[in-house]
């Protein structure tokens, strides 16, 4: 796989901190409140960057409701990059959840629950 270009990895970061600053700054949906952009990663030709978030909640109606809030001001975000960015075009922006850090909690926990179920003394070779 071919590695992505400096002015790809920079116009990506970009993107990651004015859409950031845009939901703390510009929009007041309530649904986007507790929303972290936690990366961008877009095509080879700028069209379209797929925007990665998070939000700090167990419960999957938030995520929910987060996910359709960013849907709803999808347009209102590309105008309010328009103006920011330098880019020759703004792309099409694709909101995914970052199931990352919720599949970090999972294997934590799993690996919580094998020290729980062992005994704290270290096993002697011929325990095996």
């Amino acid at each position: 796989m071919k590695e992505k270009s400096n002015r790809l990895v920079r116009v990506e970061t970009e993107i990651q901190r004015e859409i950031s600053e845009i939901l703390i700054k510009n929009l007041s949906d309530p649904r986007l409140e507790n929303v972290t952009i936690t990366g961008v990663s877009m095509s080879p030709d700028f069209g379209v960057a797929h925007v990665y978030w998070t939000v700090y909640s167990k419960l999957a109606s938030v995520g929910q409701k987060a996910q359709a809030g960013l849907e709803s001001s999808k347009g209102e975000i590309k105008k309010l990059l328009a103006k920011k960015m330098t880019t020759f075009r703004i792309p099409e922006l694709i909101f995914e959840r970052d199931q990352a850090i919720e599949y970090g909690d999972k294997i934590e926990g799993l690996l919580a629950g094998l020290n729980i179920n062992h005994d704290s003394t270290p096993m002697d070779d011929d325990e095996f």
